[in-house]
């Protein structure tokens, strides 16, 4: 189930992001007081009484700017207006309403999105409401008065963005077709990996510069199984300004991974593995969703025996915290190995929804603890009682111990391990939650 996603937008030093980093409950965001800090987008996972949503840092609209920070400012918050399904117009109240704000409001009625419009830096509610007020001649509703540094009155915006968020309809939630989505750097060929795929030749790209559309959901039918492609292609750089648009258009990434219960990570075998690479790996991770790498171009790369076992080496390096990867070698172009990727995709919903008896999980985890202790600080050992998977995609597991300072990612990792080298898992992720139960209780 995929979580909302909730767009952050506003003028330059309005104070958008000490509002993202108070809601996310840490410092994401740089803050200074020059306007166009937030040189990235930046993204998290929030969680507001019983929902859950992504939300959005944008870098500050200028509508009219040629300055080209600023340029790239209004083409990055424009993905993110594109992506989200509920956007926070934030304003301040003491530069009041300016030029600027009727056109960032304009450029928000004609996305036709949900707007909630947040009024920051009330400090004094009695003495700034009057200017607050102001604030209904931008015409897109009620103006909610916030201190986003002293955390005042987040809790009813946020009540108001969250009842904004689309409703599922039944059909979503019955829809148990495996979702794909081709991600990667602008160019690597995620497009024409789709293309081939399901044999006909969309144009899903355009050559003017910054142009931007939705992920495109494409159905396709293969050996009787379906599946749905959710491809992220959609931006064609061309001049100085939107050549940045790289690094901005994670945030479209993010979207399409959060629907997906596979990512296929194309890169360009001609680049190597890229630290945009990683990044895009990174949210696919963190988000528990099947990976395959998907090694494009294969075939303009020059190769002797170890070009494979080279290449492979450095991918593996490169992304250490997800060994589980599938790896692939193709070609979009000639189609060499392509049709592969379907028994992979076929392998890790297996491996995806894979449950394991309680009590075969336990015996793995005595056996891994006779060959190699549990860690122990100043004296007192972790201690694992019992350990029970409680559900699927991904596979969930909760280990039952006596204290959880004493846990360890490296103990984590080895116990991962044993149950990876027992049942497969093939290009899942796995996750583990810690619960303490005293000695007593036994």
């Amino acid at each position: 189930m995929s979580k909302p996603i909730v767009a952050v937008v506003g003028r330059p030093n309005v104070g958008k992001s000490t509002f993202f980093n108070s809601v996310a409950g840490q410092q994401i965001s740089i803050v200074k007081d020059t306007p166009g800090v937030t040189r990235d987008r930046i993204y998290a996972e929030v969680s507001w009484l019983d929902k859950e949503f992504t939300m959005i840092d944008t870098g500050g609209i200028e509508p009219d700017s040629k300055d080209i920070i600023l340029s790239q400012m209004r083409e990055q918050a424009q993905i993110a207006i594109d992506t989200a399904d509920v956007i926070i117009f934030m304003c301040d109240v003491r530069q009041g309403m300016v030029d600027a704000d009727t056109h960032v409001a304009d450029m928000l009625r004609k996305s036709h999105k949900p707007v909630v419009l947040a009024v920051n830096k009330v400090d004094n509610y009695k003495m700034q409401m009057p200017d607050v007020y102001e604030f209904y001649n931008l015409g897109i509703g009620d103006p909610f008065p916030i201190s986003a540094s002293s955390k005042q009155g987040l809790g009813d915006l946020l009540d108001a963005v969250t009842e904004k968020f689309p409703k599922r309809s039944k059909e979503d939630d019955e829809d148990d077709r495996p979702k794909i989505a081709i991600v990667g750097k602008p160019n690597a060929g995620k497009s024409s990996i789709v293309n081939k795929l399901i044999g006909t030749n969309r144009v899903i790209v355009s050559n003017i510069a910054g142009t931007t559309r939705d992920a495109i959901d494409t159905d396709v039918v293969y050996h009787g199984k379906e599946y749905i492609f959710i491809d992220t292609a959609g931006l064609r750089r061309k001049s100085k300004v939107s050549e940045e648009l790289e690094r901005y258009s994670i945030i479209r990434t993010v979207a399409a991974v959060e629907r997906a219960d596979i990512v296929i990570l194309v890169i360009d075998a001609t680049e190597g593995i890229t630290e945009q690479d990683a990044k895009i790996a990174g949210i696919a991770h963190e988000r528990g969703k099947g990976i395959i790498i998907a090694v494009n171009k294969w075939d303009a790369i020059e190769k002797d025996n170890s070009t494979v076992g080279d290449f492979t080496d450095k991918i593996r390096k490169t992304l250490s915290f997800m060994s589980y990867a599938e790896i692939i070698f193709i070609s979009a172009l000639t189609g060499q190995r392509l049709y592969k990727l379907y028994d992979m995709i076929d392998q890790i919903i297996e491996s995806q929804n894979m449950r394991v008896q309680t009590g075969v999980l336990n015996e793995i985890l005595t056996d891994a603890m006779a060959m190699k202790q549990p860690p122990s600080d100043k004296g007192k050992r972790l201690r694992i009682y019992y350990i029970t998977q409680v559900s699927v995609k991904p596979p969930t597991f909760i280990m039952f111990i006596n204290d959880k300072e004493l846990t360890h990612f490296s103990y984590t990792r080895y116990i991962e391990n044993r149950i990876r080298d027992t049942f497969g898992f093939h290009g899942t992720a796995i996750h583990f939650i810690y619960r303490e139960r005293k000695e007593k209780e036994q």
